[in-house]
């Protein structure tokens, strides 16, 4: 038996149906379960039983001898989330009294850690275990991430296999819900449809030319790939970087985008808001040298075959995964 956390979101519900073509149906899926737009992520989808989020743990302490791993994908995950209370108690306490049952119960514990631990990168993108507490994350979202990733590796009492994965930028189907902070891929994609154009942000810094800003844009089927194999292989526990080692651009991503939709590009660059411009961040680049030294040799998505499967099979005709 499998539970699975965040289960009616993007990277969860995408989990929930890659385990069910593996020949998975005994899931057990925890959420919030009232947002229907979300919901629909779930259609057609099988598993034994929902649960509430706020009901997990009490069917937890009564069930956990059936349960074989946890995979913790929820999460409060806006990042321009300021109530820092919010994310303590959803993102910070919640996810420790996971790991509590999980090292209490003998259960492996895989969960959503997040590159925006890593701030502006001024320490790199390593997911070394020896700068977690000198990493300087830049909103309250990465801050308790950070903050968990912290308190696991103090704890004498562990799950017997634990993985803290830090995502990259994360794109694919199942995130209609998310609004403005889906992908740039399904923003671009709307304002290609509305606009005939994309709108990216300028650069204010000399190093970086307008669109040449960098990213680690990792396809969620990879995402899924990994956590199948973190599941089966169970290698050192520890905390892994989860992108594709490759950072590209903005203009790389939108001509993508394009070429998927067989438009010819049209960008325009707008000035990046003021308020967020001393944090933005202009690189970006997972170090996945742990994994691959752990046995993941799976070639990732690249940008363009991710886009193009993205767009064509799930945007272009609203569909799901």
């Amino acid at each position: 038996m499998i539970v699975i956390t965040g289960a009616a979101g993007f990277i969860g519900s995408v989990m929930v149906e890659r385990l069910n073509r593996d020949g998975y149906t005994n899931l057990i899926l925890v959420d919030e379960f009232s947002n229907e737009r979300k919901n629909r992520n779930l259609a057609e989808k099988k598993f034994i039983k929902k649960i509430h989020r706020d009901d997990f743990f009490q069917w937890f302490d009564e069930y956990n001898s059936n349960v074989d791993v946890v995979i913790h994908i929820g999460a409060r995950t806006d990042t321009a989330e300021f109530d820092k209370e919010v994310l303590n108690v959803l993102n910070l306490e919640y996810t420790k009294q996971v790991w509590k049952r999980c090292s209490n119960f003998d259960i492996p514990l895989i969960y959503a850690s997040s590159a925006a631990t890593y701030g502006l990168g001024e320490f790199g993108y390593n997911d070394d275990h020896n700068i977690v507490d000198k990493l300087v994350p830049l909103n309250p979202y990465g801050e308790s991430k950070n903050e968990f990733d912290s308190w696991a590796l103090k704890q004498d009492t562990q799950p017997p296999f634990w993985a803290g994965l830090k995502f990259f930028n994360v794109y694919g189907p199942n995130e209609y819900h998310k609004d403005r902070m889906a992908s740039v891929i399904l923003h671009a994609f709307g304002q290609v449809n509305e606009t005939g154009l994309v709108k990216l942000f300028r650069s204010h810094n000399p190093d970086f030319k307008d669109g040449e800003q960098l990213r680690d844009f990792v396809y969620v089927k990879d995402v899924v790939d990994v956590i199948v194999f973190l599941i089966k292989e169970k290698p050192d526990s520890g905390l892994y970087n989860l992108g594709t080692g490759k950072a590209r651009s903005f203009v790389d991503l939108a001509t993508a985008t394009f070429m998927a939709m067989e438009i010819d590009p049209n960008i325009e660059f707008i000035d990046t808001p003021e308020d967020i411009r001393d944090k933005y961040q202009y690189f970006t680049e997972a170090n996945m040298n742990k994994l691959i030294a752990a046995g993941y040799n799976k070639e990732f998505i690249s940008l363009e075959a991710g886009v193009f499967d993205y767009v064509s099979n799930y945007l272009i005709e609203n569909k799901y995964y």
